[in-house]
């Protein structure tokens, strides 16, 4: 087991990961930016490094200074978290040549999967179903000819990168040439990849997600899938575990086809292999996530696998010490993600948190970074806390859903806490009748 894992992440993501760390008797070192000292994470960590101001490319997109900490530390493991560099494969090896155990996918996995481009080609040749798109565009140009192929509408993605960013819904082939080097610039900006392609667009999808847990020694759990189709701007908002629109049927032939494919691609760690689900029920893969996702909890509270400390125990040498075979859910959970911004415009809201008080009762738990006092700074993303409930229904999840919400106080600033209240109460999220335009009922 590792003794000392440095946090190259902020927020509640890494209170998460030191909550695992404890539990496993693990050392932790937080690192954090001049915005972040009195950050939770920062008071909650055995030891604590500044890596730099607030700019993110300043700080937790600092490798030298990450690698820096975790040398003056003495860690011998990393956790990337989710976002900044948690997919980055040239850090993963730059950890791998300085002795620092990177409790993630291997280089070469994130290569081979998370660049979307190279992930839909491996995907298609082990078997998963896929959408129609193309290879790396060369420019706007090249995008309109692909896009007359494929078929309009069209989506145009950076082939490096996720979040929404970089992301345009493309209907003529002007709109094509025209998008080409915004996307680029956008990718170059975020994800330092420029690479930029096209796939079909589809108009009324769900978005459906299946997690795994892959230990390099043979074992693959396919941990069921979670419904993540409330989004805005392509950001996810709101997931739950499991979906409505899955069947007992379709998770167990997923399972199956995703596990064979996992596995004869060698992948280590956790993951998320993504897809989309068209009006008639059928799944077509879009991309994979080579790291921890926002929404694990939900799976982690249908499952009762910590996915964190698996990830630890894995990147330690363990094997999974779960049986393989049908993982079936337990219950049903949701999560709402609390982000710092106007619920009706969206425009950020940083600021002096002057009060919070988080939910709690039966079946409720609370991921967060924040605290009453604690200034919310506006140089990152504004995610501020997870709440996810769990109930032996749907209905009885959704239930605790509202009331938690109706418990939860931040004062100081605003939040889409009175957004996620209109969505839990609107008649097709009830009935479960759901696709990723589901705000613009709202």
């Amino acid at each position: 087991m590792l003794k000392k894992v440095l946090i190259a992440n902020r927020g509640e993501i890494a209170l998460r990961i030191i909550r695992a760390c404890r539990e496993l008797g693990v050392e932790t070192v937080a690192v954090h930016s001049t915005a972040d000292a009195d950050a939770l994470h920062v008071r909650f960590a055995d030891e604590a490094v500044c890596i730099g101001p607030p700019p993110s490319a300043e700080s937790y997109l600092n490798i030298p200074a990450i690698i820096a900490a975790a040398e003056i530390s003495g860690a011998d493991g990393l956790h990337p978290g989710y976002g900044f560099l948690s997919e980055n494969a040239h850090f993963a090896e730059i950890c791998e040549q300085c002795g620092l155990t990177f409790i993630g996918p291997r280089p070469q996995d994130m290569r081979a999967w998370g660049e979307k481009v190279p992930g839909r080609s491996l995907a298609k040749r082990l078997g998963l179903p896929l959408t129609e798109g193309s290879p790396v565009l060369e420019d706007g140009e090249d995008g309109a000819r692909w896009a007359d192929k494929i078929g309009y509408p069209v989506m145009m993605k950076a082939s490096g990168g996720g979040g929404g960013r970089g992301m345009r819904i493309l209907r003529d082939a002007e709109s094509v040439r025209k998008a080409f080097p915004l996307a680029q610039a956008e990718a170059v900006n975020n994800f330092k990849n420029g690479d930029i392609y096209l796939e079909k667009f589809v108009e009324e999808p769900r978005h459906i997600e299946f997690q795994v847990l892959a230990d390099g020694k043979g074992r693959c759990l396919v941990l069921g899938e979670r419904e993540c189709s409330i989004q805005r701007r392509h950001q996810k908002l709101l997931e739950e575990a499991p979906s409505v629109a899955v069947t007992e049927e379709m998770r167990r032939d997923m399972a199956s086809t995703i596990s064979r494919a996992i596995k004869d691609s060698g992948y280590v760690s956790a993951g998320t292999l993504e897809f989309l689900m068209d009006e008639n029920g059928n799944l077509s893969f879009m991309e994979m996530n080579t790291r921890i996702q926002v929404e694990h909890p939900v799976t982690e509270l249908v499952t009762g696998i910590d996915l964190v400390a698996e990830q630890i125990r894995i990147a330690s040498g363990e094997p999974i010490d779960f049986p393989e075979g049908d993982v079936k859910p337990r219950g049903h959970a949701i999560e709402c993600r609390f982000n710092a911004e106007d619920p009706d415009t969206f425009a950020p809201w940083p600021g002096l948190i002057s009060e919070y008080h988080p939910p709690g009762g039966a079946g409720v738990r609370v991921d967060s970074g924040i605290y009453g006092g604690w200034r919310v700074p506006g140089d990152y993303d504004s995610m501020l806390v997870k709440v996810i409930t769990h109930g032996r229904t749907r209905s009885e999840a959704r239930r605790r859903m509202r009331r938690a919400l109706a418990e939860t106080i931040i004062t100081g600033i605003r939040t889409n806490v009175p957004l996620h209240q209109r969505i839990i109460d609107h008649p097709d999220f009830v009935t479960g009748k759901l696709s990723t335009r589901f705000l613009e009922r709202l």
